[in-house]
């Protein structure tokens, strides 16, 4: 059985008493111990890989075994004008931007995509928060959009660029209407952000697709000096060629709900699930995960969370 880095240190934690907890926790929050946890979500990464081949895969369960609902987790209706816009016409406007280290840069519809040769698999979704949910996922193995695409040579990574505004930067005060402190808060802030009437409202006949994933030209309204900031999140060509890696855009045989994620969500069935991007607006090939947010290769991997969230 591979263990888990947090497992490793909970079970460390039992047997040295919870006076050295309490002092792991303050070395935790220190610059050399973030360098040793980091070292150990290294190490939890390394020997995955090396029991694993890329073609390992999660376990798949019966149709019987399908949770009658499927519980939506972080952003459940995207509160951004682009994404409204895009959901009102049914995402008959959507396009699947797929660029960076690519031979052929794509601008795929969800026609398009239904297109392409499709997988569908039975798996259990593994929440941060302690949850887990079995649901039916159709959808187009990211292997196939890559290959129709074609990578150069540096690509390494995948980065999902979605829809979901977590944030804003750039504000005169500096302040943010959503700064959500782990994935449960974000639901708390869109109350928030719906409260301060900040919403953006329903989508109307005038308003049109912002330019920010390459699709239609920005709607006509007051210039917002704040910087969105969307959710985002990678993984590695190791994961990326996975059988169970998908961009799904079905949920039990029906259309993905925005709840869950429509048009497209991520699925890489080996990780936890905030690694599985929901709004997926624009798949980047990198060479490096340095110049993505603030390094980390994900929104709440920025904020200290693993990069690799092995299960």
């Amino acid at each position: 059985m591979i263990l888990h880095r947090r497992k490793l240190l909970t079970a460390g934690a039992g047997l040295m008493g919870t006076a050295l907890l309490g002092g792991c926790d303050r070395f935790a929050g220190t610059e050399t111990g973030q360098r040793t946890l980091k070292v150990g979500e290294d190490a939890n990464a390394y020997v995955q890989r090396l029991l694993m081949s890329p073609a390992t895969m999660a376990r798949e369960f019966p149709a019987s075994m399908i949770s009658p609902w499927f519980k939506p987790n972080g952003t459940i209706d995207p509160p951004d004008r682009a994404y409204r816009a895009l959901a009102a016409q049914k995402f008959s406007d959507f396009r699947l931007t797929v660029d960076g280290l690519v031979q052929t840069p794509l601008a795929l519809s969800l026609a398009d995509l239904r297109a392409l040769p499709a997988r569908t698999q039975v798996t259990r979704h593994d929440c941060v928060e302690g949850w887990s949910c079995i649901g039916q996922w159709s959808g187009v193995p990211l292997a196939e959009v890559l290959k129709k695409a074609g990578l150069k040579p540096q690509a390494r990574y995948a980065v999902f660029h979605c829809a979901d505004t977590l944030e804003y930067a750039g504000s005169q005060d500096g302040a943010s209407l959503l700064r959500p402190g782990h994935p449960g808060a974000v639901r708390d802030a869109y109350i928030q952000l719906a409260a301060a009437e900040d919403w953006g409202g329903a989508p109307t006949a005038t308003d049109a697709p912002k330019d920010d994933w390459g699709q239609g030209s920005p709607a006509s309204e007051p210039e917002d000096k704040r910087i969105p900031i969307r959710y985002y999140e990678s993984i590695d060509l190791y994961d990326a060629v996975n059988p169970q890696t998908i961009l799904a855009y079905d949920l039990n045989g029906k259309p993905l709900p925005v709840s869950n994620g429509a048009p497209l969500r991520l699925r890489v069935e080996r990780q936890l699930g905030y690694k599985q991007a929901k709004y997926v607006m624009r798949v980047e090939m990198v060479e490096s995960l340095a110049g993505i947010g603030q390094g980390g290769g994900g929104y709440w991997e920025d904020r200290g969370y693993e990069w690799y969230a092995g299960i």
